[in-house]
Formats: C-alpha cells, structure tokens, sequence
C-alpha cells in the first residue's frame, strides 16, 4: 500500500488549519504552536515582564485558543487572533498581580519580585555559543524596553521586535492605528535616550524564545491537550 503524503501545514490556509486543530489533529496543533510561540511569548512578556509568566499566560491562551478554534472565522490571521487571546489572558493576569500587591502593600508587606527576577538575570549562564558581550548588551536592550511605560512597551514589542503590522498590532491591543503609531514614535524617542544606535541591529535577538523552550511548551501544550 502506498503511504500517504505527509502534509505541509505550512502552506495551507488559517481557516483549514483551525479546523485541523479544532479536531485535534496533533500534527496540526504542534505546527501552530510552534510556529507562534515567539510571538505570543513575547507579546505576553511585553505586558508582564517576567518570563514564567509570560509562558504561563501563553500556555493558558493556547488553550483558551484551541477550546475556540471552530470559532475562528478568519476575519484576522490565526496568527493575529491568537495573538489577541493572549494578550487578554496577560492583562487578565496582570489585574489580578496588581490586587495582590495593593493587598500586600495595605499591609505593609515589602514586595522585592522586581530585585528577585534581577537577581536572577543576572546569575544566569549564557548560553555557550553566544559571546559574552552579545549576552550582556541583550541584557542592556531588554531591560530598556522593559523600563519604557506599559502602554508604549506592548506597542513597541509588537511592532519592533515581533514585526506586526499597524492594524496587526491596533486589533490585537485594541486601540485605533493611530494610537500604535503615536505610541511607538514616543517609545523609538525614549529608547534613544538609553542605547547607543549600535543595538538596533539586536532587537530580533532580544527575549528569546526558541530551541528548548520552543520544545517544552509545544510539548505542554500537546500534553494538556491529551495529544502526546
């Protein structure tokens, strides 16, 4: 018997594609997530600014998406739509860190998150094959972008780094186009005050998320899924 063609995903369209993740084909599923996982991760990040929970945030968006996926009408990308999905379930997250520390602080609780996840940055090893100085000047980039004001950061990462489009980026944060551009003018304005025009060639390289934690949330992924 002849085995059947295996199939491109890639070069079939967002609604078939939904259709195959909505019926759970795996194949399917682990292309989607895959393929957006860079994105997501960092359109979460940009909101959150912690890296787990950025991930948690994707991970809860990609079930979210994938319970919805016969919904999906392909009004938007499926890249777009997801993008949105996750950007909810971040700001979501985002309220509810925000009561928690007004709680805590109401009570006189010192938070020292910030200086932990620093703390942290700062003792981790680099990855083998990439020089220190790269390592140390991403660190620098991610920190500006992570110091510009919420509303101007998610703009800027969506544009800038993640490659969005102006209505891409309008329908996924939900403000007009003319919103996005003014915000990432005034974003572009501050981060020239932080770095040299030298790192600009760096920004696809800054919040990473790719080779094994491409792997582990894709596999999570499947797993909540019960497609392992």
């Amino acid at each position: 018997m002849t085995a059947q063609p295996k199939l491109d995903y890639s070069a079939i369209d967002d609604l078939t594609l939904a259709r195959l993740c909505g019926s759970r084909d795996r194949e399917a599923v682990r292309h989607v997530v895959t393929a957006n996982n860079q994105r997501l991760f960092r359109a979460a990040w940009s909101i959150l600014k912690d890296r787990s929970e950025a991930e948690e945030a994707v991970q809860a968006g990609y079930l979210s998406a994938f319970a919805a996926m016969e919904r999906f009408e392909g009004r938007s990308s499926l890249s777009t739509w997801m993008t949105r999905i996750v950007i909810n379930e971040a700001l979501g997250r985002l309220r509810s860190q925000r009561r928690r520390r007004e709680s805590l602080e109401s009570e006189g609780v010192t938070l020292i998150e910030s200086y932990r996840e620093r703390l942290a940055q700062a003792s981790a090893e680099p990855a083998p094959d990439v020089m220190v100085a790269r390592e140390q000047l991403r660190a620098l980039i991610e920190k500006s972008v992570a110091d510009l004001p919420d509303t101007f950061r998610s703009v800027f990462v969506l544009r800038e780094i993640e490659g969005m489009s102006v209505e891409e980026t309008a329908e996924v944060l939900g403000i007009p186009a003319a919103t996005v551009k003014t915000r990432l003018f005034r974003a572009r304005a501050k981060l020239q005050q932080a770095l040299a025009p030298e790192v600009k060639g760096v920004f696809s390289g800054s919040f990473p998320f790719a080779g094994p934690d491409c792997a582990a949330m894709t596999d999570r992924v499947l797993h909540a899924l019960n497609l392992t």
